[in-house]
């Protein structure tokens, strides 16, 4: 009789490996998938999910929207307002002005890594508030106010 690893012993080794090469890339910022992990330590799906509850447990990683993981270094702040706060704060940190062209959608997705329908989400709620004018296909956002901090709050 073939005896089998713990799935405990297994989980937790996963997490081991993934810190590993986390504390060996100092420049890593996301953790490999799930499917990544399936594929190359040939476990299951949720097998995968218990290392990542490890590590979130150790403090070594979040989970992001779109089901992906990103790595949490010590002293490192991550910003957990709302994504319209954070896009609104574009308009203060890049220096625009009432009728700028705000930036892409495109942009705004690599700028915060999130998907475009989030980015949408989020920039049609500072259209709704006033701050943007309406975009669409080809058309360019324009930013209509300047939001101060008092407002957001």
């Amino acid at each position: 009789m073939v005896q089998q690893a713990s799935p405990r012993g297994t989980f937790q080794k996963i997490a081991d490996a993934v810190k590993a090469q986390i504390e060996s890339d100092p420049k890593m910022v996301e953790l490999p998938s799930a499917a990544d992990l399936v594929r190359d330590h040939g476990v299951s799906r949720g097998v995968a999910l218990r290392a990542f509850g490890v590590l979130e447990k150790e403090g070594v990683a979040e989970q992001v929207p779109g089901g992906r993981w990103r790595v949490v270094r010590s002293g490192q702040r991550i910003d957990r307002r709302p994504l319209a706060d954070r896009i609104a704060d574009v308009i203060a940190d890049d220096r625009l002005e009432v009728g700028a062209a705000f930036p892409s959608a495109s942009t705004l997705c690599e700028r915060f890594g999130v998907s475009r329908p989030t980015v949408t989400k989020a920039l049609e709620k500072l259209e709704a508030a006033g701050w943007l004018s309406e975009g669409g296909q080809g058309k360019a956002r324009t930013v209509r106010a300047l939001p101060n901090r008092e407002e957001r709050s």
